[in-house]
């Protein structure tokens, strides 16, 4: 594996910290890390793993393409199968005690944005640890995505954060 382009949004809160803190987990490899506001079509194309992740700011936010959505437009922009042969995980932030019915939906709209690339979905998670009721982030009773949760659980967001990247390193 050559090159890691780490993609986050929004800026400035839990979802950069966690993109900061996988990229620190990679630090023997060429790993970029950007705002999803700022990565060209050329960059994702070019590296052999993307991480991509952000908050869950509800399913409504995400189809909309205001200003402060950047994921919205950057998934309007993203070219139908140019992720062929590439790999791609997910992360996700979320409250699983405020919004038990949406934990971590963003990771499940990733996915299906993400998957009209044709890209190779890596880096599933367990659902054991975490208490809610429905989530758009899961598939086959695991997240398909690593999933963090800073307002109730952030004494474990920098071990999960070392076992999946653990499990990425070792499916690269």
């Amino acid at each position: 594996m050559n090159s890691i382009l780490i993609v986050y949004w929004p800026m400035g809160g839990n979802a950069e910290m966690a993109a900061k803190a996988i990229a620190s987990k990679f630090t023997d490899k060429n790993t970029v890390l950007k705002p999803v506001s700022e990565v060209t079509i050329n960059e994702l194309t070019a590296a052999d793993l993307v991480i991509a992740g952000g908050s869950t700011v509800g399913a409504g936010r995400w189809q909309d393409a205001t200003s402060t959505n950047k994921w919205s437009q950057f998934f309007k922009d993203l070219p139908q199968g140019c992720l062929t042969g590439k790999k791609l995980a997910l992360f996700g932030l979320g409250d699983q005690i405020l919004y038990p019915d949406n934990f971590v939906d963003g990771l499940g709209i990733m996915k299906v944005e993400f998957a009209k690339t044709n890209v190779e979905i890596i880096g599933e998670w367990p659902v054991e640890g975490y208490s809610f009721t429905d989530s758009q982030g899961v598939a086959n009773n695991m997240f398909v995505g690593l999933a963090l949760d800073e307002d109730r659980q952030p004494e474990l967001t920098q071990e999960r954060i070392q076992t999946w990247t653990e499990q990425l390193k070792n499916r690269m």
